[in-house]
């Protein structure tokens, strides 16, 4: 299967300890920290935290479409995505969270909705089976 898109970017000088990392069209280029709560100096951004919002993007783009497949109308929706990176004997893994809030639906058709945005999304589809995904659905609906 081929690729119907393919983002390329590097990362230079000391990684996440104070190192660089672009993306060939320039659009992204940040500096790299380890953040306080690791015990460093922070000031930067971190692998987690470019994980967390290229999840939170990707799956939010995957409920909006799931949303118009299904022909029902989003409004105030938003997804917060919560990386954690957890330590293991012979380095390190990550878990996560997707808290996904959505205005003017009932609970339970907003968690449908999230439950086959997890099926589209391609983060969700690379991590499941390797990563530990809690989902979260909340909306403003009153009977839920």
């Amino acid at each position: 299967m081929a690729a119907v898109y393919t983002a390329t970017a590097v990362a230079t000088g000391e990684g996440r300890a104070g190192g660089r990392a672009q993306s060939d069209d320039g659009q992204l280029d940040v500096t790299l920290a380890v953040p306080t709560g690791l015990g460093g100096p922070g000031g930067g951004t971190n692998p987690e935290q470019l994980f967390a919002a290229g999840w939170a993007s990707c799956f939010h783009s995957a409920l909006k479409s799931v949303a118009a497949r299904e022909k029902v109308t989003l409004r105030d929706s938003a997804v917060v995505a919560h990386v954690g990176l957890l330590a293991l004997e012979t380095g390190y893994t990550i878990e996560a969270a997707l808290d996904v809030e959505i205005g003017g639906l009932p609970q339970a058709e907003a968690e449908r909705l999230v439950h086959l945005a997890h099926q589209v999304c391609p983060y969700s589809n690379a991590t499941r089976g390797n990563v530990e995904v809690r989902l979260t659905t909340t909306t403003d609906d009153a009977d839920r």
